[in-house]
């Protein structure tokens, strides 16, 4: 018996430890693979086409964005980042779980989206207080950059309330459970086990 996978998507305020959490749930559950998305920004050291991003040129980005092969796309500082159509469609055919790890923006045009039915999940710090302790606390930020990244996160926690889970990253190992729980919850809706395999009921005496 072959289950359509799901998608789940994970969104969160800059510094809500979202890449953090899904890292180890990825780690813990299996039959949840991570969307590589298209960009057309230079990778960076250590980065690796197909791995991290399809690495594209502008050209082939809005070619694609002409073939209508995206179900979100954005603009961000001058690139262009983009989630493959296809590609999610066949892997959800397959039964495989896809996590997309993208802003309240692609989120919000996915849900409008027909083609696909997602699971949303916003990622949450305790406080503003504490996001600002934990941007500060990187050292890696400006001033500036972090009173715009604290600015940013008040919108995007509007959002929030749109969203069907919230998970509060105020402990990291509760945060990881509570996604995985989500997780695992919505495999069990869609009759599948917490591995993501289908259940197969034993009828006969």
């Amino acid at each position: 018996m072959t289950t359509t996978g799901k998608l789940f998507i994970l969104s969160a305020p800059s510094g809500a430890g979202k890449t953090t959490i899904l890292k180890k749930v990825m780690k813990e559950l299996p039959h949840l693979a991570f969307s590589v998305s298209h960009t057309t920004r230079s990778p960076r050291s250590g980065e690796e086409n197909g791995v991290d991003y399809y690495f594209v040129s502008v050209d082939e980005f809005q070619t694609m964005q002409e073939q209508d092969l995206f179900l979100e796309w954005a603009e961000v500082h001058g690139n262009y980042y983009g989630t493959s159509r296809p590609s999610v469609l066949e892997q959800l055919k397959l039964g495989q779980d896809i996590i997309l790890d993208i802003d309240i923006q692609g989120a919000a045009i996915i849900a409008r989206d027909k083609s696909v039915q997602a699971v949303t999940v916003f990622v949450v710090p305790p406080s503003l207080a504490e996001l600002e302790n934990r941007l500060r606390g990187r050292g890696t930020d400006s001033n500036e950059t972090i009173e715009l990244r604290l600015k940013n996160a008040a919108k995007e926690m509007d959002a929030a309330g749109e969203y069907d889970y919230l998970v509060i990253n105020d402990n990291l190992e509760d945060a990881v459970s509570t996604l995985q729980s989500v997780i695992i919850a919505e495999r069990s809706r869609g009759h599948r086990l917490p591995t993501g395999e289908p259940i197969k009921l034993v009828t006969n005496k």
